[in-house]
């Protein structure tokens, strides 16, 4: 006999047995194709509106929704976040999630998750094309071809990349593929951090200011968020000098844009290596004309083979949570 049976028997009514609402997936901002169609298809998700539209659907709907599937580019921020009570979980693609209110989802008891690790080799990959780029002058080379300026003459001479001394600001997963990469060059490593990282060989310098002093090229590797921001300043801009370079592959909002703009226009600073910039993908137009300024638009994991990996991660991150609320990869926040 069931246990439904069993209680009608007895001239009970059965026990109302608790379910779980089935979690809604909100997807915000756009998403690399295949993770965009794999939640559509696979959990129905909904994409936010953007503009107008919006607060009318939040009001409406925002209370629905228990996941949000967004990218390090976009993120959920304060306001949306707060227009989605029941959120539970922040998926992010990408290895960044400064765009995401982070302090309201810790005080809100909201997971996030990213997809560290797996974009390593390509972001270490990208620094290292700067580096190179910036010190012999191939891009600003290639221009000089193409306009047809070698008929006229040759080149001007660049500068020697191997044996420099490289400053690294931010010793993590991807600062330490980085270092890797130019001990290739026979490099002098240096680095900072909040503090010393464990296992390390690379000199410790706990000074910003003296870590640029003591390099030729700083390469900016630390994460974004509200701890690091303008944590590149005129002074830091300024100790490295007029025949140091810049490389920053981490975040805009990390380094000074205005005294970085000052420091190329004056010749304080001897060129830069750019991946990411304050206002994407908004450029100080300053910088178009600057042959010493290396521009990429922000793609420093963008390959085949990386993309591939974080859209798996991602998902597998998604599954995961709708399974058992749990998170493959989460982050501590």
């Amino acid at each position: 006999m069931t246990i439904n049976a069993d209680v009608q028997a007895a001239g009970l009514s059965a026990p109302t047995i608790p379910t779980r609402a089935p979690e809604r997936v909100l997807q915000v901002g756009p998403l690399m194709p295949i993770v965009q169609a794999t939640i559509a298809a696979e959990h129905g998700a909904v994409r936010v509106p953007d503009g107008v539209e919006r607060a009318a659907f939040l009001a409406e709907h925002g209370s629905e929704f228990t996941v949000a599937v967004t990218s390090g580019k976009v993120g959920v921020d304060a306001e949306l976040m707060a227009a989605l009570p029941n959120l539970r979980a922040v998926v992010n693609f990408g290895v960044g999630y400064d765009t995401t209110d982070v302090a309201q989802a810790r005080a809100r008891g909201i997971l996030i998750s990213n997809t560290p690790d797996v974009l390593n080799d390509c972001v270490a990959d990208t620094a290292l094309a700067l580096l190179l780029d910036v010190f012999r002058r191939t891009s600003a080379a290639d221009r000089f071809v193409r306009r047809g300026d070698w008929l006229n003459g040759n080149f001007p001479l660049a500068t020697k990349l191997s044996g420099k001394r490289i400053g690294i600001v931010g010793l993590g997963r991807i600062g330490t593929a980085i270092a890797q990469r130019v001990e290739g060059f026979n490099c002098v490593i240096s680095y900072h951090n909040r503090k010393p990282a464990v296992g390390v060989d690379y000199r410790y310098v706990a000074s910003l200011t003296e870590l640029a002093t003591d390099s030729d090229a700083l390469i900016v590797a630390a994460a974004g968020g509200s701890d690091s921001v303008k944590l590149i300043t005129a002074e830091v801009l300024a100790a490295l000098g007029p025949q140091g370079v810049l490389i920053n592959i981490a975040r805009g909002t990390v380094v000074d844009e205005a005294a970085l703009v000052e420091a190329l226009l004056s010749g304080a600073l001897g060129g830069a290596g750019l991946d990411v910039f304050e206002a994407e993908p908004h450029v100080p137009e300053a910088l178009l004309a600057l042959d010493n300024v290396v521009l990429l638009p922000h793609l420093a994991s963008g390959t085949t083979e990386t993309r591939a990996m974080m859209a798996d991660l991602t998902l597998a991150n998604l599954h995961s949570f709708l399974l058992d609320g749990s998170l493959v990869t989460p982050v501590s926040h």
